[in-house]
């Protein structure tokens, strides 16, 4: 299944540059209508005066003003999620409901002789155009994405009458939304509906009773509930299946929740809006907040300044790699990445050609348990793959991966697609934050540690989650690579 590339922190960034990008475009409209009046002509003393002594004042009054107009009319997108003409709508309202609100602040400090009726409506005029054009670049660039089958989410629908029709109506018919629906469930002893069309091309495609399978052997990021949660027999075991998975939950409101009577042993619940829609949400995840987005600016610039630095590194590491054994230099292998979406992971190859075929017969000298493969003097292992082993170099080229937007500096570790195949129902929580190249298994032990620690570990991370805790095992990953404790 093709790699989605973002999750629900990513719209929360697509928000946050919104702001960033709208005040800017506002300073920029307000600095054109101000020339646009004579304000910085220097024929025009008095004007020049003016603008020396008040620019600044009624500026930040017009960034505060347009700052709440904007979030008060849903400005800031993310647009992708939107009509063209709603967003022009919003961006119109905005505009003049936080001009007024300027002009009303500034009569109010007695300085609403310094802007003139023409430097207003010249700001409204220069404000509307350029949030027009910004959003609809933004919103053309975010869709052209979405359907070249990135930055999508895949949601599964429990559910299969009129409530369900609505939620697949309002998914498939805004394709920018970013949502993908995999099919519908319906309940129990209602086989024969398996393969009916439910809205466009969606289908079901099993019953309720198939969720664990369904959501073991495929990728799903959300669930809707969109049936009343009281026909549905023992429908806290099916929450349950979804929370220790990892994977968010939605629920239609029916008035009915109370009898669920169930209590999440990780997941936060709140109220939100899906494609309009008011739902109640699970999720395991750490909230969207700031440290998410330091995490992902971290992730993009590291990513790029590591690649420019490390480069004759990597040309180095290419020619002894090539020079010393035979085969390609890069080793790709297919990864399980965010809720099992698989990816290629990048590595300098450390074992000699055809290392892969020679694995089954290495099979009982394993020394870690459980699905993976673990064996501290490989005999696969060429001498210059053992020392990039030692000091993690081989792992440079997977600086590409978190380009990509595949994994992160710091995260669980990928695992294979047959190693999770093997993870019992909790495990797989662990694959429910994007993977990185190091996490708290890589910096306590790594092989000294079991299979069951190992996996604790990463749900541990998962649950404790904050930026300083990511720096934190950057700094100790580096102190480890110093001493050589790799594998």
């Amino acid at each position: 299944m093709a790699s989605g590339r973002l999750t629900r922190q990513y719209d929360k960034i697509i928000v946050q540059v919104n702001r960033f990008v709208d005040l800017f475009l506002v300073t920029v409209a307000f600095t054109l209508a101000c020339m646009s009046e004579g304000y910085f002509h220097v024929g025009d003393p008095h004007n020049l005066w003016i603008a020396q002594q008040n620019y600044h004042l009624v500026l930040l009054i017009f960034l505060v003003c347009h700052y709440f107009s904007f979030t008060l009319f849903h400005v800031y997108g993310p647009n992708g999620t939107s009509k063209h003409y709603r967003i022009l709508s919003n961006i119109i309202k905005g505009v003049l409901t936080g001009s007024i609100a300027a002009v009303f602040f500034l009569y109010l400090i007695d300085e609403n002789g310094v802007v003139s009726r023409v430097l207003i409506l010249s700001f409204i005029f220069y404000t509307i155009v350029l949030l027009a054009i910004f959003k609809f670049l933004l919103s053309l660039v975010l869709l052209r994405y979405r359907r070249n089958d990135c930055n999508y989410k895949i949601v599964l629908i429990i559910g299969t009458r009129e409530r369900a029709r609505e939620m697949v109506r309002a998914i498939t018919d805004n394709p920018e939304s970013g949502y993908r629906i995999i099919g519908c469930l319906d309940l129990k002893g209602h086989e024969e509906r398996i393969g009916k069309q439910i809205h466009g091309n969606v289908k079901v495609i099993g019953t309720i009773a198939d969720l664990r399978d369904i959501l073991t052997s495929q990728t799903v990021d959300e669930i809707v509930f969109a049936v009343p949660l009281k026909i549905i027999d023992c429908v806290t075991k099916y929450i349950s299946i979804a929370e220790k998975m990892g994977i968010n939950i939605r629920i239609m409101p029916d008035f009915q929740i109370h009898k669920i009577m169930y209590r999440p042993e990780c997941a936060s619940i709140f109220l939100e809006k899906f494609v309009g829609m008011p739902t109640l949400a699970l999720s395991s995840l750490p909230p969207a907040n700031t440290g998410l987005y330091c995490k992902t600016a971290i992730d993009y610039v590291g990513a790029v300044a590591l690649l420019v630095v490390t480069m004759p590194l990597f040309i180095m590491i290419g020619l002894a790699v090539k020079l010393t054994s035979k085969g390609p230099v890069i080793f790709k292998q297919t990864r399980c990445g965010l809720n099992g979406r698989t990816f290629t992971m990048y590595k300098f190859r450390t074992m000699i050609e055809g290392a892969e075929s020679l694995k089954d017969h290495l099979e009982n000298t394993n020394e870690m348990d459980g699905p993976v493969f673990k064996l501290r003097k490989d005999p696969r292992v060429t001498p210059v793959g053992r020392f990039l082993r030692k000091t993690s170099l081989d792992e440079l080229p997977q600086l590409v991966n978190i380009l990509k937007g595949e994994m992160s500096f710091v995260g669980p570790r990928p695992p294979l697609p047959s190693e999770v195949k093997k993870y019992k129902l909790w495990q797989r929580r662990r694959l429910s934050m994007k993977p990185g190249l190091t996490c708290i298994w890589q910096v306590s032990g790594r092989n000294n540690l079991d299979f069951e620690q190992w996996m604790k570990l990463d749900l541990q991370y998962i649950d404790n989650w904050s930026i300083w805790l990511d720096l934190k095992l950057l700094v100790l990953t580096f102190r480890e690579v110093l001493v050589r404790s790799g594998c």
